[in-house]
């Protein structure tokens, strides 16, 4: 069965004829939220927002291992891991698709990125992380439907939740030569890999990043009194009043 796991902007997907939804318990603690099962185009599968359904979490709080271990025991044999990216290459604009092949893994936090340990040893070859057959699938399906999808991409993943700095996406670009950068599917793949489950991303690039410069471009102008003018994802009905006082201290 096909679980489909849903980035930043894709809390549910539309035309999911909902079965039942169901949270249930993990050896590593609760999934990032409800899980659904429903039929879509007369095929069943499961959804799970991975930063819950109302964007509660931070990439360096998903819990990664509890997702893949949920959806592993529902039935799911198949991920798609649908995440939003910047653009680290001039041919892929925003708005594009891209298929992942590899994986770059620049995050440098404390993530669980193993279900293997503690007296249960195992070295999981990761040289090809991405499903060859599930590809091949998604790119026939492309095709068919005259949708863009540029192929065989390198995903940079990095800690978040802050955006990267030119020097660090200058050098995802040209040391590292990846594709597109974002904070989630380190060790989402991976973990995906050990549990025996085709993965695949499919990336949506949302801009370039900031390895581009901004035309016309004012180095005078100074946008540190706005930078969470466009920042906060997280709708105010979810916050707490803690939480509402906190950001508005901080937008002040």
């Amino acid at each position: 069965m096909l679980a489909v796991i849903g980035g930043t902007g894709i809390y549910s997907l539309d035309g999911l004829e909902t079965l039942n939804e169901q949270t249930i318990d993990t050896p590593y603690g609760p999934h990032s939220g409800p899980i659904t099962t429903g039929i879509y185009h007369q095929q069943k599968l499961l959804f799970l927002p991975r930063h819950g359904s109302g964007h509660q979490l931070l990439p360096h709080e998903i819990n990664y291992k509890a997702n893949i271990w949920a959806l592993k025991s529902l039935g799911a044999t198949q991920v798609m891991g649908l995440s939003a990216v910047g653009s680290l290459q001039e041919e892929i604009a925003p708005g594009e698709l891209s298929l992942v092949s590899q994986y770059f893994d620049f995050v440098k936090g404390s993530r669980e990125k193993s279900f293997f340990g503690d007296g249960l040893v195992a070295h999981i070859s990761t040289a090809l992380p991405s499903c060859n057959h599930q590809s091949e699938q998604l790119i026939n399906a492309a095709n068919s439907e005259k949708i863009g999808l540029h192929k065989e991409k390198t995903y940079a993943c990095i800690d978040g939740p802050r955006l990267g700095s030119r020097a660090e996406s200058l050098f995802l670009k040209n040391a590292a030569q990846c594709d597109v950068v974002g904070m989630t599917n380190v060790p989402e793949a991976f973990l995906a890999r050990e549990a025996q489950l085709c993965y695949t991303t499919i990336a949506i690039a949302t801009d370039y990043d900031c390895w581009k410069e901004e035309t016309p471009h004012d180095s005078t102008q100074c946008t540190c009194r706005n930078a969470l003018k466009s920042a906060v994802l997280s709708p105010e009905s979810h916050l707490n009043q803690e939480q509402k006082a906190l950001l508005e201290l901080l937008q002040e």
